[in-house]
């Protein structure tokens, strides 16, 4: 076996001819295929996934008691000692010590296994990032006899696991790639891979589930969810169809054990050839960006607001100097289609701006209601812009789920103005306004909504607050049998906090 050192390099831009995919993006056949076995599309597709191994060095680091003179008793001296303990007959004190070899930091070997798929004849390879991410060497084996070949990282995109590998060979087996979005839940799927390096292994189950989100999976998540079986060393392996076209890279389970339990997830073919393709051109992905934040519909915001269904992307924040913001978007406007396309929630949008390049003008379909007026319908044109490198791409401004409760809305919450101690206290930066919340009655509805010390009300019922009387007032005057709040919350995580709405409920204490 030969073993050869990976360099993470802009290798890619010395070749940056696109590799010659082959694709065959026609609905897959659902009626003909009664079949009896798949070996035929097997014997075919098999050559194209390839085995992946890689390693990288692992400093061990030293005993971090055997510096402390308590625990030395227990563990013995250490080689580094220059305390005099342990000395031998007729040396003086810290001689031992001098002439002992000092220790050296150990370095260990650690490997892992994958898959991955070839998809030009001239050696690209898709496999998942985390199969070969910090990786020093890298070796991919052709199915075919186990020819052994040295990889170089083309690009890596960690927010979509997503990987481009590429080895010196020609006329190599390739795989046919599909339209993803063509998949219908209940197609047959085979997933091909090295699980467990038994050796290629196929497995046969059907989509359990499309356009799977939110998962914490990746930052960037369009799942296609399996139950065929996937397990470790399938990483970066195929997913085909019944006619044998990649339709997903394979990519995690879900599992309480660490083993199969029937619920897998491929990245989407198309998501996965978009970013190869930005990765080979560029050297790395740019994302389109708008310049919001998002939250999802939940049936009481989407009563509150007036909206049909929870169909769409709600904005919570609009920044200041941002594409959003030039074209026009505001706080509380839904948007329900981009290009046409439907929106089913804020993960969607996330995906479809992000794999949009920079410069591109997109046409947004939104829903607008103001003054309390039934949402109207409005189309904005923006422009995107570059997603700045310290962006957050998942956000953390999806409230607690809101629980029912049968307490006046606002009672048991007391508000402040805010001033240059409560910031300092709750760390408010100076752009946000309204009133903070300086305590919250654990039993009150406001704390079963998700209200907390700290939180800063910024609306009640769409209209805006500047002081604590305007929420005193607001809250007074609130109708219906729910409050909609507009709520800043410090968030303590990488975007420094953020706006969401949250509805509580405003019947009376029985």
């Amino acid at each position: 076996m030969v073993f050869a050192t990976v360099q993470f390099t802009s290798w890619a831009r010395e070749t940056n001819s696109p590799p010659q995919l082959k694709l065959d993006t026609a609905p897959i056949e659902r009626q003909a295929h009664g079949v009896t076995s798949y070996a035929p599309v097997i014997k075919h597709v098999a050559p194209s996934v390839v085995n992946i191994y890689s390693s990288r060095t692992v400093r061990q680091r030293d005993n971090p008691f055997s510096n402390d003179p308590f625990f030395r008793r227990f563990f013995g001296p250490d080689d580094n000692d220059d305390s005099g303990q342990g000395q031998g007959q007729g040396q003086t004190p810290g001689q031992g010590s001098r002439n002992r070899r000092r220790s050296q930091p150990r370095t260990e070997r650690s490997q892992s296994l994958g898959s991955g798929v070839i998809v030009s004849p001239d050696g690209y390879i898709l496999t998942a990032n985390h199969v070969v991410e910090g990786a020093d060497e890298i070796k991919v084996a052709l199915a075919n006899g186990g020819q052994e070949f040295t990889a170089k990282v083309i690009g890596a995109d960690a927010p979509t696991d997503v990987a481009v590998l590429k080895i010196s060979s020609k006329d190599l087996p390739i795989i046919t790639m599909a339209d993803s979005d063509k998949l219908e839940v209940g197609d047959v799927v085979l997933a091909i891979g090295n699980p467990f390096g038994v050796g290629q292994t196929v497995t046969m189950g059907i989509v359990s589930g499309t356009g799977r989100t939110a998962l914490g999976i990746n930052q960037y998540e369009d799942f296609i969810q399996t139950d065929a079986a996937i397990n470790p060393g399938n990483s970066g392996g195929a997913l085909v169809d019944a006619d044998g076209r990649l339709v997903g890279i394979n990519t995690a389970i879900f599992s309480e054990s660490g083993g199969y339990q029937g619920v897998g997830f491929a990245v989407p073919v198309n998501l996965a050839r978009s970013v190869m393709e930005r990765l080979i051109k560029f050297g790395k992905v740019t994302r389109g960006y708008l310049g919001v934040q998002l939250q999802n519909l939940s049936p009481d915001l989407a009563e509150e607001f007036g909206l049909p269904d929870q169909g769409g992307a709600l904005l919570t924040d609009v920044q200041a100097d941002t594409p959003a913001a030039k074209a026009g978007l505001k706080d509380g406007d839904v948007i329900r289609q981009v290009d046409g396309k439907k929106i089913t929630d804020r993960e969607q949008l996330r995906l479809m701006i992000s794999q949009t390049a920079p410069g591109t003008k997109v046409t947004l379909s939104i829903l607008r209601g103001e003054n309390g007026k039934k949402p109207t319908e409005k189309t904005i044109t923006a422009t995107l812009g570059t997603l700045p490198a310290d962006v957050n791409a998942r956000g953390d401004d999806t409230p607690e789920q809101q629980k029912d409760s049968k307490y006046d809305s606002l009672d048991g919450v007391e508000v402040a103005d805010i001033d240059s101690n409560t910031r300092q206290q709750y760390n408010i930066p100076s752009s946000v306004r309204g009133a903070v919340v300086t305590s919250v009655d654990p039993d009150s509805n406001s704390a079963d909504a998700g209200v907390r010390e700290g939180d800063v009300i910024q609306e009640i019922n769409r209209e805006t607050v500047r002081t604590a009387d305007d929420a005193v007032r607001l809250s007074d005057k609130a109708q219906g049998k729910r409050v909609t709040l507009k709520v800043w919350r410090g968030s303590g995580g990488r975007n420094g906090g953020g706006s969401f709405y949250i509805t509580v409920d405003n019947t009376k204490r029985k």
